[in-house]
């Protein structure tokens, strides 16, 4: 269990964006903002795959910031196909950064939330690591995407029907900087049957150090 739950309404550029920021039983030691999955496809801070993300990494010890984009939930606007989206997340980054400004920082994303946080992450200087699961080949273009040089780690499912194994190999083969991609076998694009294995190879990684 988390040692503290803070429920918070973030100052957005379209309005209040509602968030959780949840810490480790003992102090921080790095922290991560983590992006939900298309908010048009039901996609929420709650989503059960962004929730073993946020998870595993405060098991690894970071204080783990979740939000709803734009339009979901209690945050305010609406939908702007991705643009908004990534302004959204710029601004809970910032938060992030500023309620903890000495600790190394991470984003993770599931999915659409994945594409965010690939952005993100190549465009905010000292960001640690990409942690980007279900990365999804078949939706949108993959421009910009391979090109980078902040360390990533993607973790794909063997089944992922949105991202297939040798389609999505064949983008990580472009892909520049340091780069992994963590297979979980079986798994179609939300982890069914493999999220357990989720959770626990990103705490894994994280008690290692090997996610930096």
């Amino acid at each position: 269990m988390p040692r503290r739950i803070e429920s918070h309404m973030i100052a957005g550029p379209a309005g209040r964006l509602e968030a959780l920021l949840e810490e480790p039983e003992s102090d921080p030691l790095h922290t991560a903002l983590v992006l939900h999955p298309h908010p048009q496809h039901g996609g929420t801070m709650h989503n059960k795959v962004v929730y073993r993300l946020a998870r595993g990494l405060r098991a690894g010890g970071a204080a783990v910031l979740r939000f709803n984009y734009r339009g979901v939930n209690l945050s305010e606007g609406v939908y702007d196909h991705g643009r908004g989206e990534l302004e959204d997340a710029r601004t809970a980054l910032a938060w992030l950064r500023a309620r903890y400004p000495t600790l190394p920082f991470r984003i993770a994303g599931f999915s659409f939330g994945a594409r965010i946080a690939l952005r993100l992450g190549e465009q905010t200087p000292g960001t640690l690591q990409i942690v980007a699961a279900g990365f999804p080949t078949r939706y949108g273009d993959q421009d910009g995407f391979a090109a980078g040089t902040t360390p990533r780690v993607f973790v794909q499912g063997t089944n992922d029907p949105l991202g297939p194994k040798e389609e999505f190999q064949a983008f990580h083969d472009s892909v520049t900087g340091p780069s992994r991609v963590i297979w979980i076998e079986s798994a179609d694009h939300f982890f069914s049957g493999g999220l357990d294995r989720l959770e626990s190879e990103i705490t894994r990684l994280t008690l290692a150090g090997q996610i930096a």
